[in-house]
């Protein structure tokens, strides 16, 4: 399967950066540690602290190769560069009204780094597929597990070029 490249903020591949330093430089040797002293203790078969230790490396070992292949795949878009801030592109915060007029801001991010929490939605959801290269005044439908819903673009924004 050939594994296509993903759009990612700055702040985004910096924290998954961050996160891969933690685990290979912190973690990961914190647990080679205590299973190395846990296996000079004699029986391992019943020694709690041994299968935890080599149970807990596994998991860091995946979401370290885990992160290391999102990296790798990852295409750094810095949205303060965008050219054309007149419509919905990768990094956009955008301001969207229902037929209620209930607004919701939302930013597109790259996938890794949504949180919908914080209204940051991935660059392959629904929503932000139907969001993108509407301008101010487009109306647009988006599929949702519940049905149709329409929404109207009411403002369009990108970070400053800091």
């Amino acid at each position: 399967m050939e594994q296509r490249e993903n759009p990612i903020t700055p702040q985004g591949l910096a924290a998954l950066k961050a996160r891969y330093d933690h685990l290979l430089g912190k973690e990961r040797p914190e647990i080679v540690e205590i299973v190395s002293w846990a296996a000079g203790n004699g029986d391992r078969s019943e020694n709690g602290d041994y299968l935890y230790g080599r149970k807990r490396m596994r998991e860091i070992d995946r979401e370290l190769a885990h992160l290391a292949k999102v990296m790798k795949h990852a295409k750094v878009v810095d949205p303060a560069q965008q050219p054309d801030k007149s419509r919905v592109f990768f990094g956009a915060t955008v301001t969207i009204a229902d037929e209620d007029d209930e607004e919701r801001t939302l930013t597109i991010v790259g996938d890794k780094e949504q949180d919908a929490g914080q209204n940051r939605i991935g660059w392959s959801a629904p929503i932000a597929r139907a969001l993108r290269g509407s301008q101010v005044g487009d109306l647009r439908t988006v599929r949702l597990p519940g049905g149709e819903k329409e929404w109207e673009v009411v403002a369009i924004s990108y970070p400053e070029v800091g």
